[in-house]
């Protein structure tokens, strides 16, 4: 599960120089905080579930299925945070951050560690 947000915090700093190309420094902020909304929950899910495998006669699929909802919400709230917090955003980075850090998750499995 680690290694998944090892791959996509490499994959937001790919989408972060990709930002930066297409739409200069603010396009490379914006994808940054693009990446962030989705590494920062995946990485709280990471430690939910490492959480819950130590626990004995914890139910693993309940709190894995908590922990993806949870980590919808925030990524969901993190996006919405980023409007407040960054008012000049460039929502097209944003998305170009986004979708660069989520296609991380694929790549994972092709990983052999």
């Amino acid at each position: 599960m680690y290694k998944v947000i090892v791959l996509q915090l490499m994959a937001a700093l790919i989408g972060t120089v990709l930002g930066m190309v297409a739409f200069g420094s603010r396009g490379a902020l914006s994808a940054a905080l693009g990446g962030v909304a989705c590494v920062l929950p995946t990485w709280l899910f990471a430690m939910r579930l490492h959480a819950a495998s130590k626990r004995p006669g914890a139910s693993y699929a309940l709190a894995f299925f908590l922990g993806e909802l949870i980590k919808i919400a925030l990524s969901i709230g993190l996006l919405a945070a980023i409007r407040l917090i960054y008012p000049d955003v460039h929502w097209g980075a944003v998305v170009i951050g986004l979708v660069v850090t989520l296609q991380a998750n694929v790549f994972a499995f092709l990983v052999k560690t």
